[in-house]
């Protein structure tokens, strides 16, 4: 009976699309989604644009402004996956999720790839290193310009890519499960230094308290980044009626007492757009 009534309402929702056009087929998505009252969303457990507590509870500046606005889309809930950056993308594509939401900053090819918002979550580089910076890395070019230096980052992040980019050879590039295992690598000595957004590694580096560690932000010469809440490109039209919530969230302040207290800059993400983020990164 269960299954009789799913197939009905599809054909319905089918056929209605077929008569109302491609605008309304388009608005599908998010009827789905206020249908069966949740909303897939992709996360990295990388506090602190994401975090996943020991009680399974979804936390972080994204996931917290993605909750928000699903519920004033109508969508009460969100139920997050952890991935790894890399496969992020390619999970959304295959529908795997409804979103990304996880401080997936906007690069040429993701901006090719996904429909994303307008800026959520701005920050720059950082590197976590030894005390008293031994091999003196404050730049990706200077990991890449010593030969014995190692460094570790998120597998398909964008740290991975700048390191890459920089000339640091495929097998002095070590990819990273997590920022736990980043800090344990490096107290390990398996890696020279740990690469995040700079919040991520203070946050890291607030919670291994280890004296024997410190840290270089910003990293010289990378650049500054925004992440969106990204979408698949068939789903334009939920990302339009997230973008329209989010303007909103931003105007009336509720953004920035979302965001400000994980050490987020409402202002950074008030001063660009998608438009300017995504022209810049090609």
């Amino acid at each position: 009976m269960k299954a009789g009534y799913v197939l009905s309402a599809v054909s319905l929702s089918v056929l209605l699309a077929a008569a109302a056009g491609p605008a309304s087929a388009a608005d599908d998505k998010l009827e789905q989604l206020k249908e069966q009252g949740f909303a897939r969303i992709a996360i990295a457990n990388e506090p602190p644009f994401t975090a996943v507590g020991a009680d399974g509870k979804v936390s972080g500046a994204a996931p917290d402004v993605a909750r928000v606005i699903f519920e004033k889309l109508g969508v009460k809930e969100v139920v997050a996956s952890i991935s790894e950056y890399g496969a992020m993308i390619p999970g959304l594509q295959a529908g795997r999720h409804d979103a990304i939401t996880a401080g997936l900053f906007m690069k040429p090819e993701r901006c090719n790839a996904v429909a994303y918002s307008e800026p959520i979550l701005c920050d720059a580089e950082a590197f976590a290193l030894k005390k008293g910076n031994p091999l003196k890395l404050t730049s990706y070019k200077d990991i890449a310009d010593n030969p014995d230096a190692k460094i570790g980052a998120p597998g398909g992040g964008t740290e991975e890519k700048l390191a890459l980019e920089a000339g640091v050879p495929r097998d002095r590039v070590i990819v990273v499960p997590d920022g736990q295992s980043g800090i344990k690598m490096l107290q390990d000595g398996r890696i020279d230094v740990y690469s995040l957004p700079v919040l991520s590694i203070h946050d890291l580096m607030a919670k291994a308290k280890d004296p024997n560690l410190e840290t270089v932000a910003p990293v010289v010469n990378a650049p500054v980044y925004c992440d969106g809440a990204a979408f698949r490109k068939q789903d334009v039209a939920l990302r339009d009626a997230f973008d329209v919530e989010l303007k909103k969230l931003k105007e009336s302040g509720e953004f920035a007492k979302i965001i400000e207290p994980y050490g987020f800059s409402a202002k950074a993400a008030m001063s660009t757009s998608r438009d300017k983020l995504c022209a810049a990164a090609k």
